[in-house]
């Protein structure tokens, strides 16, 4: 008889960001190891050390990407235009932005 074994590691709640999916026993969420990965060039290795979580859990949320690809780079693309949106308009900045036109 076969048996299918699976590592539960990631796991998604409406009330912890957003109902994204995060590492379990964290808030990090997946979208922020793979960010790390592709923006940051951190090896699965820095990424355990950066976030305090083990390295299966790193793993774990990089199968889940792959897995899931499609979702999270659209996520990835909407979180990227939005923030650019923000920098743009100079939201969260100190400054008065119209001095700075």
């Amino acid at each position: 008889m076969k048996t299918i074994e699976s590592i539960n590691l990631i796991f998604r709640d409406p009330e912890i960001r957003g109902g994204r999916p995060c590492v379990l026993g964290t808030s990090l969420r997946v979208i922020d190891i793979v960010m790390a990965m592709q923006f940051g060039n951190r090896s699965p290795e820095q990424m355990a050390e950066d976030y305090q979580v083990s390295l299966a859990k790193v793993h774990a949320a990089l199968a889940y990407y792959y897995e899931n690809q499609e979702e999270i780079d659209d996520y990835i693309r909407d979180h990227s235009r939005v923030s650019k949106e923000y920098k743009e308009k100079r939201v969260g900045s100190r400054r008065d932005p119209v001095l700075f036109r």
